[in-house]
């Protein structure tokens, strides 16, 4: 009973950490221009991302933090 635990285990340890040591990768430096394109960012165009916040808060009336006044009538 203990040998079955003590593989298990051991087998539990090395798959956690052959998926916790998969993240860490070395970027080569020719590979970091096509990492820096803009095509790899989460944001394309900033105007268009404050345009959706303001279209959000101000029909919603949540704005997440950004500071800008909206009463959820879309008048503003």
């Amino acid at each position: 009973m203990v040998h079955i635990a003590v593989r298990y285990l051991t087998t539990l340890v090395v798959a956690c950490m052959t998926i916790l040591g998969s993240g860490c990768v070395r970027v080569k430096a020719h590979e970091r221009g096509t990492l820096a394109k803009r095509a790899m960012t989460n944001d394309r165009d900033a105007g268009e991302a404050r345009f959706g916040q303001h279209a959000t808060g101000s029909r919603e009336g949540a704005d997440g933090g950004t500071g800008q006044p909206g009463g959820g009538c879309g008048c503003n």
